[in-house]
């Protein structure tokens, strides 16, 4: 039988090698990993070491050698892949453990400091509440002193007295939240239950105009080939004039209008190139992307943190005014190209604009990595409510917070507050 926890250091039983494995399997099925090759990787060898007995061999400099194919005097200081795939791995667990349906199943762990696995197996308790839950659930409607078919005489009187609670529970609540409407306390209720999200996007929610979305357009085509419907090996090239988004910002621009879609908030999108001046003064705007989007370098220029780059293009940072000597934020595009491994960085902003005298958010990172890290940041609970925990008055304030986030093969890792400022 599983112990209450299978420690790293104790042998495992054939059971409990199974019991693993088979949890591992689940994991890594999952799209938090199933959509990544590092991931798996990671996960998959520090698991099968550890179950083997060989957990004191998983160390940094191995685990860079052995996972990511590394030179044996590879500097791990300057090279964090391992440290930032352990980080990213520890987020993507957490995330599948508090998706529904995964609380009565082994856990799998990586604790923090440590690529040594960790096997726990889901709580007795647990397993037992979510088991009532689902037979309450799944039972046909009865009559009075009916029984519940399958269920001992004890748990058939819970399981009863828990529905009518539930039931209660829920006509209490409704009467209470009609009390609540007819008092006029119910915006009260809802603003002191408001998400980070939701205040962090308020200004440009409750605003009455429809939202722009302005996104980066630089590839244009005169032309494009399509295929015969009748015969789609046969492809025809005709005149036609396309202009195309950088595929790295479709996931900030597409989480960001999921944000707008769930408030049913009209927004339209937008390329840098055609966007005015008077679109922008006739409501809210968002800007995703920084030195390929002339309206995001325009709108931040006056603030406390903006872009900057040296003429020939080759150095681009994020420059604080108030310590415009201290180069803390820095991209170099040599190393960029040349490993595709390096530290971006990213501006998320928030504030009315001076010019435009309307609600403007900023997503833009240096590169595009930075950008995606941005738009992560502001559509993510968790990471916003650790920003503006910092702020007094967060619901009304203008902010400018700082990101950065490790790249590792072009991935971004986790974004990371660096500073936040408002006014």
């Amino acid at each position: 039988m599983l112990t209450d926890t299978l420690r790293s250091g104790s042998p495992y039983t054939d059971e409990e090698k199974v019991a693993v494995e088979e949890q591992l399997e689940r994991l890594l099925a999952n799209p938090y990993f199933s959509h990544s090759r590092r991931f798996p990787s990671f996960l998959r060898y520090v698991t099968e070491h550890t179950l083997a007995g060989e957990a004191d061999q998983l160390k940094e400099r191995t685990l860079g050698i052995e996972i990511f194919g590394k030179p044996p005097t590879y500097d791990t200081a300057t090279d964090p892949i391992v440290r930032v795939t352990a980080a990213e791995i520890r987020k993507r667990i957490a995330q599948y453990y508090q998706d529904p349906g995964h609380s009565h199943e082994l856990r799998v762990s990586l604790p923090p400091g440590s690529y040594v696995p960790v096997f726990t197996p889901a709580h007795p308790e647990v397993e037992a509440v979510a088991s009532l839950s689902a037979d309450v659930e799944e039972a046909p409607s009865t009559s009075p002193g009916s029984e519940i078919d399958g269920l001992p005489e004890a748990r058939r009187v819970t399981a009863s007295m828990r529905s009518r609670s539930i039931l209660l529970g829920g006509l209490i609540l409704a009467a209470g939240l009609l009390a609540l409407a007819g008092s006029g306390l119910w915006r009260m209720w809802v603003g002191s239950s408001a998400t980070a999200e939701a205040e962090f996007w308020r200004p440009v929610l409750n605003s009455a105009d429809p939202v722009l979305i302005c996104i980066a357009d630089q590839t244009q085509y005169s032309a494009i080939t399509l295929r015969d419907a009748q015969d789609p090996s046969r492809q025809v090239t005709l005149k036609d004039n396309l202009t195309a988004v950088v595929i790295d910002d479709v996931s900030p621009i597409a989480k960001i209008a999921g944000v707008l879609e769930a408030s049913h908030k009209h927004y339209s999108l937008l390329g840098e190139g055609v966007t005015t001046l008077s679109q922008l003064r006739s409501g809210p705007s968002v800007m995703v992307g920084a030195f390929d989007n002339t309206w995001t370098l325009r709108l931040l220029a006056p603030l406390r943190f903006h872009f900057a780059n040296d003429p020939a293009m080759n150095t681009f940072s994020i420059v604080d005014t108030q310590s415009p000597t201290q180069q803390r934020w820095v991209v170099h595009r040599s190393q960029q190209l040349a490993t595709n491994n390096y530290r971006d960085y990213a501006i998320v902003a928030r504030f009315t604009d001076v010019t435009t005298g309307k609600p403007t958010v900023v997503a833009a990172g240096i590169g595009r990595g930075g950008t995606i890290s941005a738009g992560e940041f502001v559509t993510n609970e968790e990471l916003l409510r650790t920003a503006l925990a910092r702020i007094p008055n967060r619901r009304n304030s203008n902010l400018e917070v700082v990101l950065s986030a490790d790249i590792i093969d072009g991935e971004p890792g986790t974004p990371k507050v660096e500073a936040v400022y408002f006014w």
